[in-house]
């Protein structure tokens, strides 16, 4: 199968985790549209299964890059690695994670450090060591930080899990405001479930964080889990949603269409709890400038502190 062509052809990605599950979901939209590919991997079987794929495709094959997303040292030699095979690099996909569940309340250290190290510090790891090589590039570039719909929907299972997802929220949704006026684009990508193997994690826990509040993990109980995850969106389907998404310059990227519910049930609660009385003048007016000055960012202008005073 010929990449096809468009917008995207002949642009250069780094997909973190990008050779199986939903990472690799990603790169093989990215692929059949053209894009050339650099896939961070742990996993020596993934990377061959992916290899594979690629081969029989008839497609370019990608640049391997073995990497921890914790590793800062890594993150920065990968990045000198894509841009010095490719020439450049235009899009950057933070997507590599881990999925854990245990009662918060019973969390140790351990726990807190592994979960949000990985999904958080992985994402703040990609747009440190990548962003200068995508502000030297050309053309159509973007960011896009793979979170999840656990960045607006809470439960009692997954407590670090959702932080480390509001927080890449928080930081996409600032981090927007600062890349569209260099002619970056940037997305928050909040998939919900997928048909991949992310419910294992648990399994791979490194060495590092085996203390553990959640207690031993119950392989039956977590494998009757990620039986739910075979209802999961095709990765191929969510990968070109997310390519549709960027081509749209989309800052937040919705994969599935199935939580209307909740997102009445989060406005009706936030309005609800909202003090019913009038704001003094004052305080109306530093808000009206925030709006301003966040509605002059995305319209391409760099917003300074003083804007906001």
């Amino acid at each position: 199968m010929q990449a096809q062509g468009g917008e995207w052809a002949g642009r250069v990605a780094f997909i973190s985790g990008g050779v199986s599950g939903l990472g690799f979901g990603i790169a093989r939209a990215f692929a059949l549209a053209g894009m050339r590919l650099a896939l961070s991997y742990r996993n020596e079987d993934y990377r061959s299964k992916a290899a594979a794929w690629f081969a029989d495709q008839g497609l370019e094959e990608p640049l391997w890059i073995k990497l921890d997303v914790t590793d800062r040292a890594g993150f920065a030699a990968a990045a000198d690695a894509v841009e010095a095979h490719f020439g450049g690099v235009h899009v950057l996909v933070n997507n590599a994670g881990v999925s854990v569940f245990g009662n918060t309340a019973e969390a140790s250290y351990d726990d807190y450090d592994w979960i949000m190290g990985v999904n958080f510090g992985g994402v703040v790891n990609g747009i440190t060591s990548f962003l200068p090589a995508l502000r030297r590039a050309d053309g159509r570039r973007h960011v896009v930080n793979i979170a999840s719909m656990a960045a607006y929907l809470s439960g009692p299972q997954a407590g670090i899990y959702t932080a480390s997802k509001f927080a890449v929220r928080g930081l996409t949704e600032s981090l927007r405001y600062n890349l569209v006026p260099l002619g970056i684009g940037c997305s928050l990508v909040c998939p919900a479930l997928v048909a991949t193997n992310a419910w294992d994690s648990a399994f791979r826990r490194p060495e590092a964080f085996a203390d553990s509040g959640f207690g031993t993990v119950d392989r039956a109980a977590l494998e009757h889990f990620g039986k739910a995850f075979e209802a999961g969106m095709d990765p191929l389907e969510a990968g070109q949603r997310i390519l549709s998404g960027m081509g749209q310059r989309r800052g937040l990227i919705f994969t599935h269409p199935e939580f209307a519910e909740d997102f009445a049930a989060i406005y009706a609660e936030s309005m609800e709890a909202l003090p019913q009385e009038e704001a003094p003048p004052a305080r109306l007016e530093v808000e009206r400038m925030r709006r301003a000055a966040n509605k002059a960012a995305l319209e391409g202008r760099e917003i300074s502190i003083a804007d906001l005073n």
